[in-house]
């Protein structure tokens, strides 16, 4: 595994966490307890900070950045993923904020600032647009993502199931 310092800045890694060897972490990223990072991801916590909750699970070839002040922006904009989180394989997760309990569905793109409450199912392919906001115990799917329904109550004990099996599965690795 690639863990880099960056200006003087290297990641703080939790106990019990999973980085696969394939995996690029470098900067200012903070990863909890029993993080699990599998193949090919890149946390890049470059020119701003990378926060990731326990028990949270960044899957195979996703992408998470950040975004710096600009000319163009004057405000920078970190990236803070929440506890027991699943993002699926080949995720965007570019300078935004999601809450506990969500679910990032694979190959979805997440822009700046926008923000995404807990319990929030997120279906695969779906584009979230910098600034928007999804709500908490909601099912949002599309590009631009539209809220669809309530989560079922089945829904949201997946969303629990599925962070805790990826705890016993990065623990099997370790």
């Amino acid at each position: 595994m690639a863990v880099l310092k960056f200006n003087n800045k290297a990641p703080k890694i939790g106990e019990s966490v999973y980085i696969d060897d394939s995996a690029v972490v470098i900067g200012d990223v903070s990863i909890g307890d029993d993080v699990s990072i599998w193949p090919t991801s890149v946390l890049r916590g470059d020119v701003e900070s990378i926060a990731i909750g326990a028990g949270t699970n960044i899957q195979d070839g996703s992408v998470l950045h950040v975004s710096h002040a600009t000319p163009f922006s004057e405000k920078s904009y970190p990236l803070v993923i929440g506890k027991g989180v699943t993002i699926g394989h080949r995720a965007v997760i570019h300078a935004c904020t999601i809450g506990d309990y969500c679910l990032v569905g694979m190959g979805s793109i997440i822009m700046d600032d926008a923000v995404i409450e807990d319990y929030v199912m997120l279906g695969a392919g779906s584009l979230v647009p910098s600034g928007k906001r999804l709500e908490t115990g909601h099912l949002y799917v599309g590009a631009p993502a539209r809220r669809i329904r309530p989560l079922k109550d089945s829904e949201r004990e997946f969303l629990e199931y599925s962070y805790q099996h990826y705890i016993k599965l990065k623990n099997q690795y370790l």
